[in-house]
C-alpha cells in the first residue's frame, strides 16, 4: 500500500476475465472506491453502462464519496464476446463475477429492465450461499424490473411464424425503437426458461423499490404488480409514475431513482 489517498472523483478502468476455454470473455468494468452502502449497476438488454441513468448514479456516488460498480455484459458495450452469443445464464455469471472481485460490504444493487431480473437473480444466489463474502445486497431498487422476460414478454407474445423462424434458424432480427434490428435466439429463449422467477415466491433477503413507468410499451405496468406480488417480505414498495416510460431516464425520473437509493444511506 502506498498510503496516497483515494481519488473518489475517479471511477477506474477495469476488467475480468468470465468463463473457461472457449467461453472465457473479458468483461469491462468502471468501479468506484468509496464508502458503504455501494452501488453495484445492472443494467438492461441490449444497453450499455455509459447510460444516462449509469452515469447519474456514478455521478452521486461521486458526490457523495461512496463506492460504485457498473460493468457491460459480454456483447454490450466495452466487454468482449458476441450480442447473439448471450444469454441469461451468462449474463448471470458475469454479474455474479463483477460483484465478488468488485464489491466489499454492503451493496444497494440497481437493475433497469432486464438488469431488474439479473438483480433478482443475484439476490437469490447470494443468499443461498452457505459462507460469507466480501460482498452483500442491502437492498434491490429495481427500475422497470423485466422479469421472465425472454418468456412473458417475449416469446408468449411471438406470433406463430416468428417463434417458427426461432425454432428452425435459431435466430430473428426483432426491430427496435431505441436502434438497429437486434437477435433474439432460440439459446436466448430457451436458457431464460431456467430462470424465470415469477411461478412462484421470491425469498431474498431485503428491501426491495420498484419504479414504473405506467406508459412503458416494453414492461406492462402489470408486470410489476405480478412481480411484487411474488415478493414475500414486508420491505417491498412499488412506485408508479403516470406519465414515465420504459427508460425513465429524465431529469425527475433521475432524480428520483437517486432519492430512492438514498433510502439505504
Amino acid at each position: 500500500m502506498s498510503g496516497r489517498p483515494i481519488d473518489l472523483t475517479i471511477a477506474l478502468p477495469s476488467s475480468i476475465e468470465v468463463g473457461t476455454g472457449a467461453e472465457q470473455r473479458r468483461i469491462a468494468v468502471r468501479a468506484r472506491a468509496g464508502t458503504s452502502p455501494g452501488v453495484f449497476w445492472l443494467g438492461g438488454f441490449h444497453s450499455d453502462m455509459t447510460g444516462t441513468k449509469a452515469v447519474a448514479l456514478d455521478g452521486f456516488a461521486a458526490e457523495t464519496g461512496r463506492a460504485c460498480v457498473r460493468f457491460d455484459y459480454s456483447g454490450h458495450g466495452e466487454s468482449g464476446g458476441a450480442f447473439i452469443d448471450g444469454s441469461i445464464s451468462r449474463w448471470l455469471e458475469e454479474s455474479v463475477a463483477v460483484f465478488d472481485e468488485f464489491c466489499e460490504g454492503p451493496q444497494i444493487v440497481v437493475g433497469s429492465s432486464m438488469g431488474g431480473w439479473l438483480a433478482l437473480l443475484l439476490a437469490r444466489r447470494l443468499a443461498r450461499r452457505t459462507t460469507p463474502a466480501r460482498g452483500r445486497i442491502a437492498a434491490l431498487v429495481l427500475i422497470a424490473p423485466a422479469a421472465d422476460f425472454t418468456e412473458a414478454l417475449m416469446w408468449d407474445g411471438f406470433s406463430p411464424q416468428i417463434r417458427k423462424q426461432i425454432e428452425t434458424t435459431g435466430t430473428w432480427l426483432r426491430p427496435s425503437d431505441y436502434g438497429e434490428p437486434y437477435p433474439i435466439t432460440r439459446k436466448l429463449i430457451e436458457d431464460g426458461r431456467k430462470h424465470l422467477v415469477l411461478g412462484g415466491s421470491i425469498e431474498l433477503g431485503c428491501p426491495v423499490r420498484i419504479l414504473q413507468g405506467r406508459q412503458d410499451p416494453d414492461v406492462p405496468w402489470r408486470h410489476a404488480f405480478t412481480l411484487a406480488e411474488r415478493l414475500p417480505c414486508d420491505d417491498v414498495v412499488l412506485t408508479m409514475i403516470p406519465d414515465g416510460d420504459h427508460r425513465l431516464s429524465r431529469p425527475q425520473d433521475i432524480a428520483r431513482i437517486i432519492a430512492t437509493v438514498k433510502e439505504f444511506g
